[in-house]
């Protein structure tokens, strides 16, 4: 006898874990299934090692799913972003600018969690909610959807209905292959080391992005380590260059830090091993298909820029959750609205990330001092500072 829900969430990566629990918390029934199981311990191999800062927008939904409450407690709030252009003859910094959560907001600009933290809250969250299965270690491996549900074939075998599929399940979304839903990619070359540092300098709940060529290298404030300021580190790189730098023993790999970092916060000592992640931007041709909807990187991949990854993941559940309604639950109607309401948002972030990522890839010193210009420019206008710091966010003017 096939088991049905009202949605089945593919994939649980933070995004899906997240849509389970709101769409689990709204009172309908969900099964949500991944087939790795979460690693939820940051001494694990498998942890993964970057953070994710939560805009103010996302706040609201991580209220509704019940995972704020959760999350709090391990917040690292966001006050400031600090841009630093570093792309003179040596690397010391050139343009210094603050961008202060204060000029738009009462509210720091995010709040700053571990990934493997996020998991490990975001499945305590699910086994609190009777509304909720979840089963990590099985996958979705077959879809046939119909006007009235969705049938999907798991890798044990098993089939399920569902009214809503929430296809959540990553860049190479298997779901989306069998909508036959087509995707754009960009490839730029680069890769990301993530990794986190303890540092003599507090950091001051303070972001720091150092452009000089190659992709940023971003400080993200963590709690404290061991009683010394401690960051997340995001260093983006050619792909060479980034399999080089994992690849040099510890001590030569903090001298490159320190020199790459400006010795902005003191001598930097890696304080967790280092990982190595792709770097690509890919927007799918449609969010929706029958009884499906595509969010996260099965709808849209960024560079790790402006925080706005998740964030926008986290915009499209909101969509949903808004667009949802008991009787009319993953119909043509509420899709197509969907599709409406988050493809313009979204092909317009994904083409700014990508080109603000070209720009810090920048390696010609006359573009390079062109881009110092642009930012020093973009700064001093307090209006277009502003508005800038109001898209990225995500917040309404006057709010």
């Amino acid at each position: 006898m096939q088991e049905h829900y009202d949605v089945v969430v593919s994939g649980g990566g933070i995004a899906g874990l997240t849509a389970a629990a709101a769409f689990g918390s709204a009172g309908y029934s969900v099964l949500c299934v991944d087939p790795s199981p979460p690693v939820m311990a940051e001494a694990d191999p498998q942890s993964d090692l970057r953070t994710t800062a939560f805009l103010q927008p996302s706040i609201e939904v991580l209220e509704v799913a019940g995972l704020w409450t959760r999350f709090a407690p391990h917040a690292m709030p966001l006050q400031v972003m600090r841009i630093i252009d570093a792309g003179g003859d040596t690397p010391v910094p050139r343009v210094s600018h603050d961008f202060d959560a204060a000029d738009i907001s009462d509210q720091p600009f995010g709040w700053n969690l571990p990934n493997w933290l996020l998991r490990r809250e975001c499945v305590a969250r699910l086994s609190a909610l009777d509304a909720v299965t979840f089963r990590p270690g099985v996958g979705t491996r077959k879809l046939t959807t119909r006007e009235s549900e969705a049938l999907v074939g798991l890798s044990d075998g098993t089939r399920v209905r569902a009214r809503l599929l929430v296809a959540a399940d990553g860049r190479n979304s298997p779901m989306r292959a069998a909508l036959g839903i087509g995707v754009r990619t960009t490839r730029f070359g680069q890769k990301a080391l993530a990794f986190a540092v303890t540092h003599p300098v507090p950091h001051d709940n303070v972001s720091t992005e150092i452009h000089r060529s190659g992709g940023p290298f971003t400080f993200v404030p963590l709690p404290d380590r061991n009683g010394q300021p401690c960051s997340a580190i995001v260093w983006m790189e050619t792909g060479p260059e980034v399999l080089r730098l994992a690849a040099l023993p510890e001590d030569a790999f903090e001298a490159e830090m320190d020199r790459r970092s400006c010795g902005l916060f003191g001598p930097l000592k890696l304080a967790s091993r280092r990982t190595v992640w792709p770097i690509i931007s890919q927007i799918a041709e449609r969010f929706d298909g029958e009884r499906t909807a595509l969010m996260a990187e099965a709808a849209h991949v960024v560079p790790p820029i402006g925080a706005q990854g998740l964030n926008m993941s986290l915009a499209d559940l909101g969509a949903l959750l808004d667009l949802a309604t008991p009787e009319g639950l993953g119909s043509r109607e509420m899709l197509a609205a969907y599709h409406r309401r988050r493809y313009p948002d979204v092909a317009l972030r994904v083409a700014g990330v990508g080109l603000l990522n070209r720009a810090s890839m920048i390696a010609a010193r006359p573009l390079r001092d062109a881009r110092a210009t642009v930012l020093k420019a973009l700064y001093s206008a307090a209006p277009v500072r502003r508005a800038l710091m109001q898209i990225g966010v995500g917040v309404r003017q006057g709010r």
